[in-house]
């Protein structure tokens, strides 16, 4: 006798980004813009996971209620081995919809390609970052990223 699993439709508007991620052969189920990755999680209808490190959060800021699980660890940024089994736990299984966020967006793109060829194929990637991309100054959150378009964010 079989047990039916019940699995929570996709949000209608990742339903659109995960069949363009598909159709571009992209790894891992699509990115989101940081607009609608708040949107979606502040009504609660997606996880959203912080994979920076401790420090970064802690020096930089972090969103409120937002997961941990770092894809690296440390100043030196060293890959976190356990990261696929720590995120299947911190979310709850296989079939979560989960939003993951670093500083630029290039971590959690590996992280979701990591997550998503150990089976976990509803995980996303928050593009931009949580810092944007670095500019002709050498700074970060002055174009883009989830703290340059004024979503909320705490530091410790």
């Amino acid at each position: 006798m079989s047990v039916d699993v019940y699995v929570p439709a996709l949000p209608q508007e990742l339903e659109s980004i995960k069949a363009q991620a598909e159709s571009a052969g992209l790894p891992y189920a699509g990115g989101v813009p940081p607009d609608l990755a708040w949107q979606l999680f502040s009504t609660q209808r997606v996880l959203l996971v912080d994979v920076r490190s401790h420090e970064e959060r802690k020096f930089v800021g972090h969103v409120p209620d937002s997961v941990h699980v770092p894809w690296a660890t440390g100043t030196a940024l060293t890959r976190n081995p356990r990261f696929v089994r720590e995120l299947e736990s911190k979310i709850g299984g296989k079939d979560v919809v989960a939003l993951l966020l670093c500083r630029s967006g290039k971590r959690s793109a590996l992280a979701a390609e990591a997550a998503s060829k150990a089976g976990l194929s509803r995980i996303f990637n928050v593009l931009q970052g949580f810092e944007g991309e670095i500019d002709a100054q050498q700074q970060r959150g002055k174009a883009d990223g989830w703290r340059f378009h004024g979503l909320p964010w705490v530091q410790d």
